[in-house]
């Protein structure tokens, strides 16, 4: 098997995905998976697409993560892992899809505007 390569996006956060058949190694910006994300929940959250389909340690997982904080980045890398998986086999698609990881959150922050001080707040009203 080649290399396959996949992009996953999440608010300002994108994840650039090479999988590779392997013995089941994470490495983010070349930095172990433990090691990048200490949070559990979030290791959690990047390893549910291989957990689901049982190849976690079928795949090395090679990855680029720029922008975005640390939730962002997580949830991008779980789209572009499931992405690989599908371009693997077409079979894991349906599975994939209906767990929700094949979606793009397509969620943002709305922009500041002119003459309030953020997005949807303003100025405190003085009647008098």
């Amino acid at each position: 098997m080649e290399v396959i390569n996949a992009i996953g996006r999440r608010k300002s956060a994108v994840a650039r995905v090479y999988l590779s058949e392997g013995s089941g190694k994470i490495t983010i910006n070349k930095k172990d998976l433990t090691e990048y994300f200490p949070s559990a929940i979030l290791q959690y959250v990047v390893k549910q697409p291989l957990a689901l389909l049982n190849v976690a340690e079928k795949y090395d997982v090679k990855v680029n993560l720029d922008g975005g904080g640390f939730t962002g980045q997580s949830q991008a890398l779980r789209l572009a892992i499931a992405r690989a998986l599908v371009k693997v086999n077409a079979e894991d698609k349906k599975a994939l899809k209906t767990q929700g990881f094949l979606t793009r959150d397509s969620r943002a922050v709305e922009r500041k505007k002119p003459g309030q001080p953020k997005a949807r707040r303003r100025f405190q009203f003085s009647k008098r």
